[in-house]
């Protein structure tokens, strides 16, 4: 029986990933955002597309107290001695609200784009949006909890995709979805850093089913600094002993 792949194999000598020699090509060579890509892409990044990448991953390694660092601090208060089951918690709660905004803008964007000529981008958000408000759907990556007029990651990232020369119809879509819906809506609301890295990652050509976990892989990151900071200076107990003591019971 045969079992192929192109990711990975090793022997009693060395270790071999995508087609190099782990130890002599890639250790000291490659960065671990370069090698994320390239293991999902199959081919290696351009230096451009591994800015625009890693600024993505940047963007969303952390955004405060969210339910997913939560979550990660009182598991890992619950089970201190299992800090793989902390993370995992983190990551779990990585859904419509928190962090799957990426993979969910990214799909909504990919559906439009596949089916347009992209001679007017401004025409397809302003149907696509009607088409939402009328089904009273939310848009992916339009509106934020915190960021009430502008979500400070957005411009960067089109400005870096721009720069990079990696600015294709995903953002450029997700761009006139921002300039057309006050008109539709009767309101004006941000573009999302969530919704503005799953348009780059789909502009880089990343597959838009697995967008989301380039989001978990960045949340990573962000979920591993909190449970070295609730090491450091631990408010786990606090937030559990707050919502305790406020508890009304109801029989």
């Amino acid at each position: 029986m045969n079992f192929p792949t192109g990711i990975g194999t090793s022997d009693a000598d060395s270790i071999s990933l995508l087609g190099q020699d782990l130890a002599h090509d890639l250790m000291g060579k490659v960065g671990f955002g370069e090698l994320a890509f390239w293991l999902v892409a199959g081919r290696r990044p351009t230096p451009g597309e591994t800015r625009v990448f890693e600024a993505v991953l940047v963007a969303l390694a952390d955004h405060g107290f969210t339910p997913t660092a939560i979550a990660a601090r009182l598991t890992l208060l619950s089970a201190p001695e299992s800090v793989q089951g902390a993370l995992a918690a983190g990551l779990l709660g990585g859904g419509s609200r928190f962090l799957g905004v990426t993979e969910d803008a990214g799909r909504f964007l990919h559906e439009l784009v596949e089916f347009s000529d992209g001679d007017d981008w401004d025409g397809v958000a302003r149907e696509a949006v009607r088409e939402a408000r009328a089904e009273k759907r939310l848009i992916p990556g339009l509106g934020h909890p915190v960021h009430k007029v502008e979500d400070p990651r957005t411009p960067v990232l089109f400005a870096l995709a721009r720069e990079e020369g990696v600015f294709g119809p995903h953002l450029a879509l997700f761009e006139a979805i921002g300039r057309v819906h006050p008109e539709v809506l009767g309101r004006k609301l941000p573009l999302n850093g969530a919704g503005v890295c799953g348009a780059a990652l789909a502009d880089l050509g990343l597959p838009v089913d697995l967008l989301r976990g380039f989001a978990l892989l960045a949340r990573a990151a962000g979920l591993l600094g909190h449970l070295a900071e609730e090491r450091r200076r631990p408010i786990g107990m606090d937030v559990y002993l707050t919502v305790d003591r406020n508890a009304t019971y109801e029989p």
